[in-house]
């Protein structure tokens, strides 16, 4: 590295835990009014990495291989006798995100949090192929 580029790097860092938080909650407010209404009620957590029983629990070695999750019972398959142990959660993690941004190169950072995320709500909503579509067009 050249000296002067230290420069022009020394007010860069990555986008922060907070900064993923807000981009989120972006996401989360230009879905459509039926969707918004459902994702009102999951909380959302964004940290560096799964913790390590995570990826154990999902037979992950690789902290990088986990973008997201959602940790809850899917609407589709709750039952009246299901008893709540937390609030359903979609769960996104920066490095692993930051990591594909990086490697794709080709999508802005809040499209592709707002692809993981809308991923993670199909899960709770229990959504064919068809309904994510209505919202993300990832592939376009």
């Amino acid at each position: 590295m050249r000296d002067d580029d230290t420069d022009i790097l020394a007010g860069l860092a990555a986008p922060g835990l907070a900064d993923f938080e807000a981009l989120a909650q972006r996401a989360i407010a230009a879905l459509p009014a039926r969707f918004r209404a459902a994702a009102q009620g999951i909380a959302v957590r964004v940290e560096d990495f799964a913790p390590d029983a995570m990826l154990a629990d999902l037979d992950l070695d690789d902290p990088f291989e986990l973008t997201g999750l959602y940790d809850g019972i899917p609407l589709t398959e709750r039952s009246v006798m299901d008893q709540p142990t937390g609030p359903d959660t979609i769960w996104l993690f920066r490095r692993p995100i930051l990591d594909e941004w990086a490697h794709r190169g080709d999508v802005a950072l809040g499209e592709l949090i707002t692809h993981v995320y809308i991923h993670e709500l199909a899960h709770h909503l229990g959504w064919s192929d068809a309904d994510i579509a209505t919202v993300d067009r990832w592939w376009e």
